[in-house]
């Protein structure tokens, strides 16, 4: 189909963007693309196009904006169960760590999912996919976080492949067996930490090789670590890290989130994909993040969630020439949250982030922390047909409005939705 008429047409051409280029949007007015067989063909002025292609069929975009879907890099989409006590709990003043510390935050949910059935996680992830693509997002990360044992983790890589497969939302897999200590292992890290290097991760690779080998354009998931004060110290995400990068897998890593521990410049010496958090991040770290190719992926819904006041230093980051994305970290204790909409409106807030800066690092830049970049996140010919269509002419209400959905129609993969 030829999509004209769009007021403004926001392309995010030319590939992820560092430093103080952040903000490129590729802005056509009363702009155009068409689309065909799932992938972008052209994008250009609507008098043009609809010239060029007399016989296409057509949509009107009526002077909406029409832009890419958001890309979220990083979610903990799968859990059952939820923690609304533990939000009391921090309204009386408890912290995140002292809950963790008490047998709540992240282990309560590790209980809840230990307990759950393939299906009945299936059954509780969709809705909240559904929720997603309802506000734009077609394209996500997802972790498994919550089974620290070995079963429990390939039960939800199994699961997160089911709905992946079932779609529309696209899902990029990461096993994140290091999320935390699990209560077998309370005062022994390091054995934990060796169970994930011996025997956790060859079991992850092994397996994704039977459950994948039909799939062919299924890469390795990433392997991801909680590097901070309470989960797992610098030496052993460097550990699990280095164990992971020998098999074959991609990295990624949770630094900085209270504590500054070195784990963003762990993840550029590594070559992550990307370093998640950054908001104790050193002005050294950052800088050595600035020289790398690993992804900076702020979450500001978490600070926010937590009721902190500190937030990733998203400028210092621009300054260093980093690359800088940005996620909802949906997750059931700190951050529940489907919206890149409401995360957008919050970097601009509390991060000091343009409106077309916020887009940026929503689309093509959090592509790119994905390894995704080359096929999602633009507007470009031969990339996949993921667009979104807003209920506005100005792409400046993104970031200015919230607690609305200002997503009107999804197109994925050439495909509208709702129809």
């Amino acid at each position: 189909m030829l999509i004209h008429s769009a007021s403004q047409l926001l392309t995010l051409a030319g590939g992820p963007q560092r430093g103080r280029n952040l903000g490129q949007l590729g802005l056509i007015t009363n702009g155009a693309v068409l689309i065909r067989d799932g992938k972008f063909v052209t994008v250009g002025e609507s008098s043009e196009l609809r010239a060029s292609y007399p016989e296409e069929e057509t949509l009107d975009a009526s002077g909406r904006v029409v832009m890419p879907g958001f890309v979220d890099p990083h979610t903990h989409l799968l859990w059952a169960g939820d923690r609304s006590a533990e939000f009391e709990m921090r309204l009386q003043g408890k912290t995140y760590l002292e809950i963790l510390a008490a047998g709540g935050g992240i282990l309560s949910t590790v209980r809840s999912t230990r307990a759950a059935s393939l299906q009945s996680l299936i059954d509780e992830t969709r809705p909240r996919l559904q929720t997603m693509l309802a506000h734009g997002t077609t394209t996500a990360e997802a972790k498994t976080v919550y089974g620290l044992e070995i079963e429990t983790e390939l039960c939800m890589l199994q699961a997160l492949l089911v709905l992946d497969q079932q779609g529309p939302v696209d899902l990029a897999l990461t096993f994140m067996g290091a999320h935390a200590i699990p209560p077998e292992y309370k005062d022994d890290p390091d054995g934990y930490t060796d169970l994930i290097c011996n025997q956790m991760l060859p079991a992850v690779r092994d397996w994704w090789g039977t459950q994948t080998s039909d799939r062919g354009d299924l890469e390795l998931p990433f392997v991801d670590v909680f590097c901070e004060t309470g989960a797992f110290n610098l030496a052993q995400s460097r550990r699990i890290l280095e164990t992971a990068a020998g098999l074959g897998f991609p990295l990624k890593i949770h630094a900085d989130e209270f504590d500054n521990l070195g784990g963003a410049a762990l993840a550029a010496e590594l070559g992550a994909t990307s370093a998640d958090h950054l908001v104790a991040t050193s002005e050294g770290d950052i800088s050595i993040l600035g020289k790398s190719e690993t992804v900076a992926v702020a979450l500001p819904c978490t600070p926010f969630g937590l009721a902190e006041k500190d937030y990733t230093p998203a400028r210092d980051i621009l300054t260093a020439d980093g690359l800088l994305a940005i996620a909802t970290d949906l997750n059931p204790g700190t951050a529940w949250c489907e919206s890149m909409q409401f995360a957008i409106a919050l970097a601009c807030r509390y991060m000091r982030l343009t409106p077309a800066e916020a887009i940026a690092a929503a689309t093509i830049n959090s592509a790119a922390a994905i390894s995704r970049a080359h096929r999602v996140g633009s507007i470009e010919p031969g990339k996949q047909a993921d667009l979104i269509f807003l209920k506005v002419d100005d792409y400046r209400h993104l970031g200015y409005r919230f607690g609305v959905n200002l997503v009107e129609r999804v197109i994925k993969r050439g495909v509208l939705y709702p129809g």
